[in-house]
């Protein structure tokens, strides 16, 4: 793939948006968690992103976007705006339309979890069940902004989504030592992207993907994205069939490989979130953990790790 045929944010795109939404979304904090406390031989510092508005680091992009829409000289459309999400895009998105005045229209794939859907239609979105999967309900998204006039606000493969994103990069320079591994969960790319991107040449990034919806994993080895098969219990949040090409040209271009962990290192990462930390994540929240445990000879002085997803009912009982 041709790096250069991308749009990629650069770092003056990512601080605009800091400027541009630093109203709106909130600063979140980082833990610091000792060496064993997690069953992990090393420190792990936490990003509490799950305290962002919604739950997710989500929010930061859709702001980016609908301030940037609303400031068009054309305005908003009166139509509103749509997305297509496994559940936390189409809560940022209904929360960012909300605060602007804006109508929003949220399609979901039908397994998207109710404590997901509950928040959307709560903020007052429109919601739609779609059959299939995250890239099902893409395309009906598409159709609507097509049909209706509504505005699309991509997930994570806009440059506008991304340098949002990248806001959470711009904390984390401010909150954790200069040369230490930042590791975040993978679905589309978006947030790996832009932390990627506000770090560079600063901290390592490295995209953490459940090993059932490897999808930057693929397109890495592929050197372009490509679809692979997706499911496994983060697939609301870390489903994308196929990952974004910023993600893809950002990882391609510094040579980034993907770690990758299973299911039930998941749902053990999860467990002790609550058990030792009285955190509730939901799974793609807890993919980013999952991997330093299972990988931690990765990390021989300690690992950053973001922690962005919280819509979920409280995590099932595992023996740690």
């Amino acid at each position: 793939m041709n790096a250069q045929s991308v749009n990629i944010p650069s770092l003056n795109d990512i601080e605009d948006a800091a400027r541009r939404i630093r109203t709106a979304v909130r600063r979140t904090p980082v833990l610091q968690v000792a060496a064993g406390e997690l069953g992990v031989p090393v420190p792990v510092t936490l990003k509490l992103e799950f305290l962002q508005h919604t739950g997710s680091f989500k929010v930061r992009g859709a702001s980016n976007v609908l301030a940037l829409l609303r400031a068009a000289e054309c305005g908003a459309p009166a139509a509103g705006v749509c997305c297509a999400s496994g559940g936390n895009h189409g809560a940022a998105v209904a929360w960012a339309a909300r605060e602007a005045g804006l109508r929003a229209t949220v399609f979901v794939p039908d397994f998207a979890p109710k404590a997901k859907t509950d928040i959307i239609e709560s903020l007052g979105a429109r919601l739609r069940r779609v059959d299939g999967f995250y890239a099902d309900a893409l395309a009906a998204s598409q159709d609507h902004a097509r049909q209706e006039g509504a505005f699309h606000v991509d997930a994570f493969d806009d440059p506008l989504t991304v340098a949002g994103q990248g806001t959470l990069g711009l904390e984390l320079a401010e909150q954790v030592p200069e040369g230490q591994p930042v590791l975040v969960g993978c679905g589309g790319g978006g947030l790996y992207a832009g932390t990627a991107l506000a770090l560079a040449e600063r901290n390592r990034v490295i995209a953490a993907e459940p090993s059932s919806a490897p999808s930057l994993t693929a397109a890495l080895e592929a050197g372009e994205p490509v679809d692979v098969e997706v499911g496994g219990i983060a697939v609301d949040s870390l489903g994308a069939r196929r990952a974004g090409r910023i993600a893809t040209a950002v990882g391609l271009s510094v040579g980034m490989k993907t770690l990758t962990v299973s299911d039930e290192a998941i749902a053990v990462a999860r467990a002790l979130l609550w058990q030792r930390l009285r955190i509730v994540a939901e799974p793609g929240g807890a993919t980013a953990l999952a991997v330093v445990l299972a990988h931690s000879e990765h990390f021989p002085d300690g690992a950053t790790v973001v922690i962005s997803g919280a819509n979920t009912d409280l995590p099932p009982s595992v023996d740690c």
